[in-house]
This record gives C-alpha cells, sequence and structure tokens, in this order.
C-alpha cells in the first residue's frame, strides 16, 4: 500500500523542508554518506517524524551498518506504537536463510556437480558472497515486498560499503546464475530421458529469489517511491567522498534530489565559531556547485548530542535551504585561531610513538572521526624522522580517503608523494576480479586439452562459475594480503593502514580465519580430484594467499611488530562504538595501545562553544576510566589540514619524540613528562604514559 507522508503546509511553518518530509508516496528513504557525518541522526529524526505525524500508517526503520548505532541515538525514548526498530544482524539473518533453505541448496548443488555430499557441506558452510550487504539486502527486500510495513527508513553503513549494498542485485544475479548453471545438467538428463522437464520446488526457489531481486531493483530506482538522501558536513573530504558517492548513485540511476549538510555553526562573534562557519563556508563555496542539480539542506550545530527524547524530535525544526553555488563572502582562513583564554597547542598531551620495530600500524575507528588524518599526519611525521624510514600508506576502505587528505593523486599502484613516503588506494574489487580472470584463464586452458570424449559441459558452466560463490569479504582479505608482498620484500619499514569504519573493519579482521578455511576446501577439492580439477596456476595463487594470511596473523598479534590507534571524538555514540572495537582487539588478539581523542571544542565564551566543551569534557572522563590502559592523547578541532606540509605540522603535535621509552621505563617516562594544565583540563602522565583529562 502506497501513502502520503503529512507534513504541516509550508505557508503554514514559514520555512521550506526537504522533499522527503513533504507529501510524497515513499515506500523507501536510504540515508547515506561518509561515516560521522550524522546519518543516523538523520535516520532515526525521520522515522520518528513520519511516525509521529502519520499514526494511521506503520514504519520499519532499518540499519544495515554492521556497528549498529540506532539503539545509542534512540536511548530513553518512547517510540510511536506504528514505529519499529530493525538493527540487521547479518550473521542472525545467514544462519536463518541457511536453516530455511539449506535443503534447498544442497538437492541443486547434488543434482548438478562431480561434488560429494561432504564437498556439498563445506561450500555452503562457508559460501554466500558479501554477508553483510547480501542479508541486509534481501532482509530490506522480504520487509519492503510483504512486510506490514508503508514506508521503510534505511540507517546505512558507510559510503563504499553502501555502494556494495545498492550494487547487491547484480551480484544476487550472479548467484543466482551460477546456482542455476548447477540445476541445467539436471533438467537436461530429465528432458532427455523423460521427454520432457517438469518445474519443481527447486525452480520455484530461484524463480521466487529472482523475483524478489526485479521487484527490490524496481523499487531502487522509481523516484516516486524511492529517495536516497546524501548527508554530509561542510568539510573537504566528506564533500570529496559525497561527490563521488553522487556519481554513482546517478550511474546506478537510484533517485536523488536533496542533500543534507549537518552541523553547520554560526556567524557570531565567538573566535572559535566564526573561524568554522568561514571554513565551512570556504569549503562549501569551492566545490558547491557540482551539486547545483540537487537541494542542499542545512542543519545547525546543536550544543546537545542529538539523541533520545528532546533532541532527535528538535532535528529538523531549524533546517534551512542553502543556497547553491554557495558564495564564499570570507577571506581564505589557514590555521585555527583559538580564543585567547583557550589552548595555546591543537593536541593535548602528545603521544608516543611506535616501537622503532613496528611494522604495521591500523587508524581505526568510527566513520568520521579523522583516522585518515591521523594516518596521514602520522605518515608525513615517520617519513620525516630523523633515522631515515620508508613508509608505506594505504587504504582498504571501498570509499577512499587518501588522495583528498594528501591532495595527491593516488590509485590502486604505489605512488611516491615524497622522499620516505608512499601511498596507494587498494581496489578490493579489481583484485578479486583478476583472481578471477586468471582462474577462468587456467580453467579454459585445461578443458580444451581434456579429452574429446570426455562429456563436461555441465560441470564446465558449474567450474566456471565457482568464483561467484566465493565466501564474503575475500576481495578485502586479498586486497590487505597483497601488501603482504611488499612487506617480505623489505622495501617498507613501517606499512600505515587508513581502515574501513568499525563494523567492516571488525569483520575485515575476522575474515582471514573464514578465507583459510575456504581455500583449505578448494586445496581438498584440487587433491580429490586431480584428474578433473588441475589448475596449477591458481592453486599456486592460492598456496601464495595463504602463506600471506598466516603472515598478517602473526603480524596482527605480535604487540611489537603491530599497533592498531583507535580514534574517536568526544560523543556517546562514538564512545559506544570504540568500546565495541576494543572489544574486537582483545578478542582477536590484537594490541591498541593508543587512543586519540579528535575534533575536541577548546572553551569558548558563546553559548554553544561553552556548551559543547562542558559536554565534551564529562565524557572525556568517560573515556578516561573505561580506557584507562591505554595512553590518551586530546585533539582540538582545528581547520582540516591537507598536503604534505599542513599534515607534517599535525604530525609532529601528535607525538612526543621523548616517549620512545615507554613501556621500557615507565618511571623515567614520568620524569620526562611533569603534570601541566593545558585545554580542557588538568593533565598528568600517569603509569605506561597514560594521560589524565578532565580531572
Amino acid at each position: 500500500m502506497k501513502m502520503m507522508i503529512k507534513r504541516k503546509d509550508e505557508t503554514e511553518t514559514g520555512m521550506a523542508v526537504p522533499s522527503f518530509l513533504r507529501d510524497r508516496p515513499l515506500q523507501l528513504v536510504f540515508f547515506g554518506g561518509k561515516g560521522g557525518v550524522g546519518k543516523t541522526t538523520s535516520a532515526a529524526a525521520t522515522a520518528l517524524r513520519y511516525a509521529q505525524d502519520n499514526p494511521q500508517y506503520s514504519f520499519l526503520l532499518v540499519s544495515t551498518d554492521p556497528a549498529h548505532s540506532l539503539a545509542d541515538s534512540l536511548t530513553g525514548l518512547a517510540l510511536p506504537g506504528n514505529l519499529k526498530i530493525l538493527e540487521l544482524d547479518a550473521r542472525q539473518c545467514l544462519a536463518a536463510f541457511k536453516k530455511k533453505h539449506d535443503g534447498d541448496l544442497r538437492e541443486i548443488a547434488v543434482r548438478g556437480t562431480f561434488l560429494d555430499d561432504e564437498d556439498i557441506s563445506q561450500f555452503l558452510a562457508l559460501s554466500l558472497p558479501g554477508l553483510d550487504e547480501l542479508m541486509a539486502f534481501l532482509e530490506i527486500s522480504r520487509s519492503a515486498e510483504d512486510g506490514p510495513y508503508d514506508c521503510i527508513v534505511v540507517d546505512t553503513a558507510p559510503t563504499g560499503h553502501t555502494l556494495r549494498f545498492l550494487a547487491m542485485p547484480e551480484l544476487i544475479k550472479k548467484w543466482l546464475e551460477a546456482l542455476d548453471a548447477l540445476l541445467a545438467k539436471h533438467r537436461y538428463m530429465k528432458q532427455l530421458f523423460s521427454g520432457a522437464y517438469i518445474k519443481d520446488e527447486l525452480d520455484d526457489f530461484l524463480l521466487n529469489l529472482s523475483d524478489s531481486v526485479k521487484k527490490m531493483e524496481a523499487l531502487i530506482g522509481d523516484p516516486s517511491r524511492c529517495r536516497f538522501v546524501p548527508v554530509m558536513l561542510a568539510e573537504v573530504l566528506s564533500i570529496h567522498e559525497t561527490l563521488a558517492l553522487l556519481a554513482e548513485l546517478k550511474r546506478s540511476k537510484i533517485p536523488v534530489t536533496d542533500i543534507v549538510v549537518n552541523m553547520l555553526y554560526p556567524e557570531n562573534s565567538c573566535a572559535v565559531c566564526l573561524d568554522r562557519h568561514n571554513q565551512q563556508i570556504k569549503a562549501l563555496g569551492r566545490l558547491s556547485d557540482k551539486m547545483s542539480g540537487y537541494s542542499l539542506w542545512g542543519i545547525p550545530m546543536y550544543p546537545q548530542e542529538v539523541r533520545g527524547p528532546g533532541p532527535l524530535d528538535m532535528f529538523w525544526e531549524n533546517v534551512s535551504l542553502l543556497k547553491v553555488p554557495i558564495e564564499t563572502s570570507v577571506k581564505d582562513q589557514f590555521g585555527f585561531r583559538f580564543p585567547v583564554s583557550g589552548p595555546v597547542s591543537p593536541v593535548g598531551m602528545p603521544g608516543r610513538p611506535p616501537f622503532p620495530e613496528t611494522r604495521l600500524i591500523l587508524f581505526a575507528g568510527k566513520g568520521g572521526v579523522g583516522k585518515t588524518t591521523l594516518a596521514c599526519a602520522t605518515a608525513v611525521r615517520m617519513a620525516r624522522d630523523p633515522v631515515p624510514k620508508e613508509v608505506f600508506i594505504f587504504s582498504t576502505d571501498p570509499a577512499h580517503s587518501l588522495s583528498a587528505c594528501l591532495d595527491a593523486d593516488i590509485g590502486p599502484r604505489p605512488t611516491r608523494l615524497t622522499a620516505g613516503l608512499t601511498a596507494m588506494e587498494i581496489d578490493a574489487r579489481a583484485e578479486f576480479e583478476i583472481l578471477k580472470k586468471q582462474y577462468a584463464a587456467e580453467l579454459e586452458q585445461f578443458l580444451s586439452s581434456v579429452s574429446s570424449n570426455l562429456d563436461l559441459a555441465f560441470d564446465r558452466e558449474v567450474m566456471e562459475r565457482v568464483m561467484d560463490l566465493s565466501p564474503p569479504g575475500l576481495d578485502e582479505v586479498m586486497a590487505l594480503t597483497s601488501v603482504m608482498e611488499f612487506l617480505a620484500n623489505d622495501r617498507y619499514h613501517v606499512f600505515i593502514l587508513d581502515a574501513a569504519p568499525t563494523g567492516h573493519l571488525i569483520r575485515l579482521l575476522e575474515t582471514p580465519e573464514l578465507i583459510d578455511r575456504w581455500l583449505k576446501v578448494f586445496f581438498n577439492l584440487f587433491l580429490k580430484y586431480k584428474r578433473v580439477f588441475r589448475l596449477p596456476g591458481i592453486s599456486c595463487r592460492m598456496v601464495r594467499m595463504s602463506k600471506e594470511l598466516k603472515v598478517l596473523q602473526t603480524l596482527l598479534r605480535d604487540p611489537r611488530q603491530s599497533a592498531l590507534f583507535t580514534v574517536a571524538i568526544p560523543t556517546d555514540m562514538a564512545f559506544e562504538e570504540t568500546k565495541a572495537l576494543l572489544s574486537a582487539c582483545n578478542r582477536i588478539g590484537i594490541h591498541a595501545p593508543t587512543l586519540f581523542l579528535n575534533l575536541a571544542t577548546p572553551d569558548g565564551k558563546c553559548s554553544l562553544c561553552s556548551a559543547l566543551y562542558q559536554r565534551e569534557s564529562q565524557l572525556g572522563k568517560k573515556y578516561q576510566r573505561a580506557f584507562s590502559q591505554m595512553h590518551q592523547t586530546l585533539i582540538y578541532r582545528r581547520t582540516e589540514p591537507r598536503g604534505l606540509e599542513r599534515l607534517g605540522e599535525l604530525g609532529e603535535t601528535l607525538y612526543d619524540s621523548r616517549m620512545t621509552i615507554l613501556d621500557k621505563d615507565p618511571p623515567a617516562m614520568q620524569a620526562c613528562l611533569p603534570a601541566r594544565r593545558s585545554g580542557l583540563g588538568h593533565e598528568r602522565a600517569g603509569r605506561h604514559g597514560l594521560s589524565r583529562f578532565f580531572n
């Protein structure tokens, strides 16, 4: 059933509102963008407003991000009876899917291949493409098709994985084609010996799944029923990622009319607010002409975190239409001018540089907390150390930001930026496509060489599609292990990973175990069916991948050779996600010694800055209590540093070179760093160089 979202008339309220909040027969609304821009808040506030204004209709608010924030956003809120919340658990969805359809999948495989029951069990236990995105797509598709909801609002994962979600129809089609190929031989034999083939429940299973995908594909592309709403900040990196997202949405013919620009600072007499306001105007002015086909809607920076009753209800009350293109009416602002009473340094209590023998550093955290900036600043600083080092910084996030941050053209091949510094944005999909092409070429060569008396017509198609049944995350793990080749040749001393946001990083860190099992299944098949399945080249490639996986796993578990640097911001939602990340690190056995608390607000005289400062001070104490074993470094909000020089300046302030003796001689460490007062409160060096803020 279609429905109308009812809102007060614009002339009655005296303001314009985005089209997705006006009278519109929408069934599906996506909120997406770079991590940390306010997707969850926008989605939750929209669903809440829909439900409150339309009690006669039913709504579903669903999160597809593996690191869910909906529950945190809605804390303390009494939901309307017509609004349901769903934080998708991909593993539970997969288990339910397999439980329901395991018999069908097994029978399809038995009918169509030379594999025995043991082989089939192993593949079905491992193989379904794009776990998180696939399960999210199927669940939303089911709810949209026959669920009890008039409208579904989707809080998506950060950009790269949202694009994979939207590309899921194509991936599922390949998967269904692979399953259909397994049935082709059975159909042929039935028709040959019975004279006819009558469709049965397995054909119905594939047809029903295919029909669901087609219906969902049609819904996503229908502007009268579906809308994608990008959410962004008025910052260069966020704008850069939003433009890439818009290009992909346009290519995929997914309707977009409105863009939300969140957390805009006011133009007032406060030095901090004015500086941020001018920076935002400048960032939008430089690039907003490329968004001239869309309506840009501004949301102010609120003094309180937008979560729970009150703030969430009021989120859309101060929305305003931004003029596009935006004219830059202020002079260029370079650097951050703190108020006279504020800190003299942008960093409170610099951290300890990595151990000299450290080979791999991962920068991790919630999307939008500044992982890319701090990873780049660290890379530039290490490359400029008095003791020369070759530093290799790379990204596995499907939505890369290294190019924008380093202000350089970086691609899927190592790019030399300056003496001691090389960068690469790994294209995980391309790496997987190379593997698939190698497999297809070698399979073709093998099949051409077998006896012409051997009929492999149907098994050939099955074997050709084996790669379409590869386990989730194989492409990302391949991207990560490809760096192991560089590590093995000792050309680079330090590798710095700008990781995907928390949920997908945790999946990536856990995936090697799954991939290792998948490789073993393949190896067993090659040995078991070596007369039918001789692919020496691809076998060697997989052996090499297996070895690289073991090197990676050993490296990640060695605290002297690898470290995960956690990046967070002083918000409750970021705090909860940081807890999940560090819990996963502890479970996997990854050393996480340092926490950067980024984008803090210095104390100001205006009501906004004062409120932000007070709120963040309390959260700083919360971080300190929860993660007291970690060295914590506070970083104040400042102009986005882009390019090698600006990043180098930030890098110099992040670390204290006197702290290289950390963990070897804590008393000497404390002597080197006496207590001092700066910025957001008293700071002192404690055990293991721990800095304590907000006391």
